[in-house]
């Protein structure tokens, strides 16, 4: 099981029981000689491979070509409808 402290001995030797765990050590926090919290190592194997491709189905992939077609067509429109804002 490892070792047992109360929360006040885990507050003031926090790194310590830290260096504990990551060496390979468990550390179980005890509330009034209750066991509450355990202090463990997060194994690299526990984190979730990221899947790619999920939302393939969801997500629309905008065809780039044709945006930058847009872009210029209203660019056009834009700068030929200028207002003069001069006061002449």
């Amino acid at each position: 099981m490892g070792k047992q402290v109360n929360i006040h001995a885990a507050k003031t030797q926090f790194s310590k029981l830290v260096d504990e765990v990551l060496a390979g050590g468990e550390v179980t926090i005890a509330k009034s000689g209750k066991p509450v919290l355990r202090l463990v190592k997060i194994e690299d194997e526990l984190a979730m491979p990221r899947k790619l491709g999920f939302a393939r189905h969801i997500v629309e992939v905008p065809d780039w070509e044709a945006l930058e077609s847009y872009d210029a067509e209203l660019a056009a429109q834009f700068n030929a409808n200028k207002f003069d804002l001069s006061n002449d």
